[in-house]
């Protein structure tokens, strides 16, 4: 399975993006696709993740509310809808997927990474 994402940038505070993650290869449904970020001199932590064959979705707290996760099955595509950016969101954001439906929030339990699209939230 191949990533590829996209839709990272700058923005003021307040402002909103969406990032969109690609999946290609051998791809099947029985999988779950994450969101990942990594700020400078911190660790990379779980932001958002999504069940692929229904849907189902799980959001770290601090963007609960304000982040959406999304699939479209024909495009093979995940997105995240990002409003009301603070600066605190700023860093480099991560797709990754794993084969099963859990909707772990380890970056270890996932198996693929996309290369990171970089978000700049300025206050």
């Amino acid at each position: 399975v191949q990533l590829q994402a996209s839709g990272g940038g700058s923005v003021q505070a307040g402002g909103s993006l969406r990032l969109s993650c690609r999946a290609s290869g051998s791809t099947r449904s029985s999988y779950t696709v994450g969101w990942f970020r990594q700020a400078p001199g911190k660790e990379r932590e779980f932001v958002a993740a999504i069940r692929w064959n229904d849907g189902t979705t799980s959001y770290a707290d601090s963007v609960k509310g304000r982040f959406t996760i999304s699939r479209d099955a024909a495009k093979n595509t995940v997105y995240m809808q990002m409003n009301s950016l603070k600066p605190e969101d700023t860093a480099v954001y991560y797709c990754a997927a794993r084969s099963g439906t859990g909707l772990s929030r380890a970056p270890s339990m996932y198996d693929y990474w996309g290369q990171g699209t970089l978000v700049t939230v300025s206050s």
